[in-house]
């Protein structure tokens, strides 16, 4: 085996959270060590549906999102290309007229947090979206809200942390780790070469819906499972879908990219905890819901579909914060299929908790411990 190498921070798992970290640390002159076992932002941070949404989030993560949405804003500074990032807004729709006094009532709460939102209803909403059909009775609409593309924004950010100067290794899976009471001490196997011996003050635990591997290590299994999203994507079609679409209670999401392809989400896809597949089932039945709320959907060919795998939580919270059981052990994980915009976010948060100790967004409803300890694996 190899000497040991030293770094003050090993980052596991390069999605758009660790990615997003390691770029935060080195930045802050940290030396930082990134390895993840397949490519940078290949498994969900890189197949997700794209939406940069505030809008719709539970009370407690809205802090943190409006940290996160600030740096979207900043991406061609921060990692060199813009990632297809449109601010679209964002339209919640109401299916019934029920579902728009909740929609009333979140978007007064979230205007305490800086956050603006405007409920639409009756002639109103029909005046301002005729392209929406009568599966959609009203809507709330935030302007600030949009999308991105995420094949492009997750491997820019761990490039970017590599020009910074961390240390990114793909390819490259942890195949164990301890701590001996003073650092962690991980072995790693590259795709070709010997196994390296690698020492770091801290270990950040970014790796997805694999993350209870190393929990689980420390005595902190959580009971997230696997999630497989089930999206598609259609022919170009003329510009008609103004905003990022998503639907109060959920079912079906929907956002149109410049160049004329709508892509569609809703229900779940299948896979092995490992790897996953769109289910065709989902897609038509999903589709015909869509095809209510856009009636221009109705004769448009569909030219792939796909899914990922994603971990879920019990209250679609995360995972963010130290360890209860391990020093310089911190956690990023379980974002239930709504990470895309937290992701850069939680990077910065990341890497306050390394770098000064705490952190000034409240993420006190995200702690490890808040459900019962789990014994076997999830």
């Amino acid at each position: 085996m190899s000497k040991t190498l030293h770094y003050d921070v090993v980052v596991a798992g390069g999605g758009l959270v660790g990615a997003s970290a390691a770029r935060a640390l080195a930045e802050r002159g940290l030396r930082v060590a990134l390895f993840e076992r397949r490519h940078c932002g290949a498994q969900a941070s890189g197949v997700n549906y794209g939406g940069v949404r505030c809008q719709g989030r539970p009370e407690e993560q809205l802090p943190l999102a409006m940290r996160a949405r600030k740096i979207w804003d900043r991406l061609p500074e921060l990692i060199g290309i813009d990632g297809e990032f449109v601010r679209s807004g964002h339209l919640r729709l109401a299916r019934r007229e029920s579902d728009l006094a909740p929609l009333d009532a979140w978007s007064e709460m979230a205007s305490r947090y800086g956050l603006a939102t405007t409920v639409l209803r009756g002639s109103e909403f029909r005046a301002r979206f005729p392209w929406l059909g009568d599966g959609a009775v009203g809507g709330s609409l935030c302007l600030s809200d949009g999308h991105a593309n995420p094949r492009l924004v997750s491997p820019a950010f761990a490039r970017a942390a590599r020009t910074l100067g961390a240390d990114v290794r793909e390819r490259t899976p942890i195949t164990s780790v301890v701590h001996d009471g003073v650092r962690f001490q991980l072995t790693a196997q590259p795709a070709q070469g010997e196994a390296l011996h690698v020492s770091a003050d801290w270990l950040l635990n970014t790796s997805g819906a694999w993350a209870n591997h190393i929990a689980g290590t420390f005595g902190e299994r959580v009971p997230m499972h696997a999630i497989y999203p089930n999206m598609w994507v259609t022919e170009p079609l003329p510009a008609f879908i103004g905003h990022n679409l998503g639907v109060y209670g959920g079912g079906v999401y929907a956002r149109q990219v410049e160049r004329g392809n709508c892509v569609i989400g809703g229900g779940r896809g299948t896979g092995d905890g490992e790897y996953a597949q769109p289910s065709a089932d989902t897609t038509r039945a999903v589709m015909r819901e869509a095809c209510a709320l856009l009636p221009a959907l109705r004769n448009a060919l569909l030219i792939r579909t796909w899914s990922g795998v994603e971990g879920e939580t019990p209250d679609n919270n995360p995972i963010i914060g130290m360890s209860r059981t391990t020093p310089r052990l911190v956690h990023a994980f379980g974002f239930s299929g709504g990470g895309f915009l937290l992701a850069p976010g939680v990077g910065d948060v990341l890497a306050d908790l390394v770098a000064d100790g705490e952190t000034v967004t409240p993420i006190e409803a995200f702690a490890v411990d808040r459900f019962a300890p789990v014994t076997t694996e999830v």
